[in-house]
């Protein structure tokens, strides 16, 4: 089966709404996706570890503007000018806020 991909994404005073191939609406607070960006900046590119905290991130953060890039991900440009993170497909699907996605990441794995 292959990856998901957006078709629709549109930016919203609310957060970003994304709708997928597979029909799958998508919901993304902008704090919270600005927060998980994994550029240089925000992640140290020998450990891993991430560089900034939520408090870090403005509370009215927003997404301007989005880029696609190439066939894999997705590039956004923030209200706090920060433009530099590629966010994957499949990282904007481990990460989407909807409701049918938190429930299921609530349900035990078995």
């Amino acid at each position: 089966m292959s990856q998901p991909v957006p078709k629709d994404v549109q930016l919203r005073p609310d957060g970003i709404h994304m709708l997928w191939d597979d029909a799958h609406q998508g919901y993304y607070n902008h704090r919270y996706l600005r927060y998980q960006c994994c550029c240089a900046h925000c992640v140290n590119e020998m450990t891993g570890k991430r560089t900034i905290a939520l408090v870090d991130v403005r509370k009215d953060v927003e997404a301007l503007d989005w880029i696609a890039v190439g066939r894999y991900a997705l590039q956004f440009l923030w209200s706090d000018a920060h433009s530099t993170g590629i966010y994957p497909f499949a990282l904007l699907r481990q990460l989407c806020q909807c409701d049918q996605c938190v429930k299921s990441r609530a349900q035990p794995q078995t």
